[in-house]
């Protein structure tokens, strides 16, 4: 899996939320595959000089060459892990992949993104959008330079919108299916995208 000519990206993963809404258990150690979604993650970074897993609950553990980092104040949304990635990569690629640890089939979505992303194209990045027209700011592959400017003007990244930090980025809308874009936010996402999903022991 290759980035669009040969210049290289990051990869930014987001494992930080609280899953409210399933109870507050760890979304990312719902198996899928034989894999944690966390794992499937990483695997669907594949290729990238830097990649850094945001806000991985404690006891958990990552592959070998991965960084581990946490926003800071804990639980303090998609932005600031976004911003805590970031500040993780000493020296950055031109491109930076963001990715939730939520979904379900991110190697193959992560695929159709990069197929779909032009190196020489004058925009700021590549975001998918799903079946109803929803962008999925979260699978998406951003110029770096853009996306550290964004979190710098945004300021505070705490409890801010995704959205907000990308309203002022030229993207590039990449259509994908509505199983690619699955993700796991309420129970029944998990009992029907990942079919015997259950926790990691």
């Amino acid at each position: 899996m290759t980035v669009p000519g040969a210049a290289g990206h990051d990869a930014v993963l987001l494992a930080g939320g609280r899953a409210s809404r399933m109870g507050g258990i760890d979304k990312t150690a719902l198996v899928a595959d034989g894999l944690a979604l966390s794992d499937h993650a990483v695997r669907a970074a594949a290729g990238a000089r830097s990649v850094v897993l945001v806000g991985l609950r404690d006891g958990r553990t990552a592959p070998d060459g991965v960084v581990l980092t946490r926003e800071d104040p804990p639980f303090g949304g998609p932005v600031a892990g976004i911003a805590a990635g970031l500040a993780a990569i000493t020296e950055s690629a031109p491109w930076t992949l963001v990715l939730a640890c939520d979904l379900v089939r991110p190697e193959r979505a992560v695929s159709v993104l990069f197929g779909a992303a032009n190196d020489e194209a004058d925009v700021d990045g590549f975001v998918a959008v799903d079946q109803d027209g929803r962008r999925q700011p979260l699978l998406a592959l951003y110029r770096s330079d853009a996306l550290r400017a964004a979190v710098r003007v945004l300021g505070d990244p705490t409890g801010a919108a995704v959205r907000r930090l990308t309203a002022d980025l030229r993207l590039v809308d990449v259509p994908l299916s509505a199983d690619l874009c699955a993700d796991v936010d309420e129970p029944e996402d998990a009992t029907r995208a990942t079919a015997s999903a259950r926790l990691l022991d």
